[in-house]
């Protein structure tokens, strides 16, 4: 879908450990360019290990991609042929003990993208009112348990502070209705989900990282986004929806006013899930959903 082709400019704006920016540079050989993005300083450490064979067809540049524009004028360039965001959390930043995404192993309560601002999850657990800590759940984790999981934390936190995965884990587990059974999910899985996008502010990173993409794109350029989770697809969707339409004015007004015109075609009807044998090979993969519309 995003067809790389040589001379072309390309922007992966969650580059992680590089794998899917190295088939760009392939697949754009011998002189397509590609910008990788990402906001951690280990990725981008590790995306220079894995691309150093490119040479000068790569730049790389630490922050999220809400922060394209300073990162082509970096690189020297203006316009963009295609662009990946694969969202959420990397493979790597889960099987890293120290950096706290995961429940399957005991660390810090961090969860920070980039681990050098910003609000951990710790301060998180242990600072906000039940009333937030609810919202945060239902809204980000869609939990239905959130008020009960909120309320739990906060009786726990008066007796000692949550400063670990397997404590918070734990806790989910213990307070949720059936949660020390066999469960499809661990019943943990929301509240890390719905902390993981509180502490990097993703939702509003995607918002405004797409509506910017957009701005960049060149005609005929494609723009891919792999989604994880409902949250993450309804904004893809709204903005993909109303970026293909005509007027956007409401129903009630007689005539358009909005002067509004479509920016995108979507590539596909419908969001596009992995192969069985995707997931069997990368049992990660198995909720990922992929969209893409070309500019116009």
């Amino acid at each position: 879908m995003l067809a790389p082709r040589s001379g072309g400019v390309y922007l992966d704006g969650t580059v992680g450990g590089g794998g899917h920016a190295r088939l760009i540079l392939e697949n754009s050989a011998p002189d397509g360019f590609l910008v990788g993005i990402d906001r951690d300083a280990e990725a981008v450490r590790k995306a220079y290990q894995t691309l150093s064979s490119f040479g000068s067809r790569v730049f790389l540049y630490q922050g999220s991609f809400v922060d394209l524009d300073k990162a082509l004028q970096s690189a020297g360039k203006e316009r963009l042929d295609g662009v990946l965001l694969d969202l959420g959390v990397s493979s790597h930043q889960l099987d890293l003990d120290s950096r706290g995404f995961s429940f399957m192993r005991d660390a810090p309560l961090d969860m920070r993208m980039d681990t050098s601002s910003g609000m951990t999850a710790q301060e998180a657990v242990n600072s906000l009112e039940e009333e937030e800590l609810a919202r945060v759940f239902r809204d980000y984790g869609e939990e239905r348990f959130a008020r009960r999981i909120a309320r739990r934390i906060v009786e726990r936190r008066r007796e000692m502070a949550l400063t670990s995965t397997l404590q918070l884990a734990e806790l989910v587990r213990d307070t949720v209705p059936g949660g020390g059974g066999r469960l499809r999910i661990h019943p943990a899985t929301r509240v890390f989900q719905a902390l993981r996008i509180l502490v990097n502010g993703e939702l509003e990173h995607l918002r405004w990282g797409l509506e910017k993409v957009i701005d960049f794109l060149a005609p005929e350029g494609r723009l891919l986004v792999m989604t994880y989770h409902s949250l993450e697809a309804r904004i893809v969707k709204e903005i993909f929806h109303r970026e293909t339409v005509g007027c956007i004015c409401p129903p009630t007004l007689p005539v358009c006013v909005c002067n509004h015109r479509p920016r995108l075609a979507l590539l596909s009807g419908k969001g596009i899930k992995p192969r069985e044998e995707e997931v069997a090979a990368n049992p990660r993969a198995r909720s990922a959903v992929l969209r893409g519309a070309r500019r116009l």
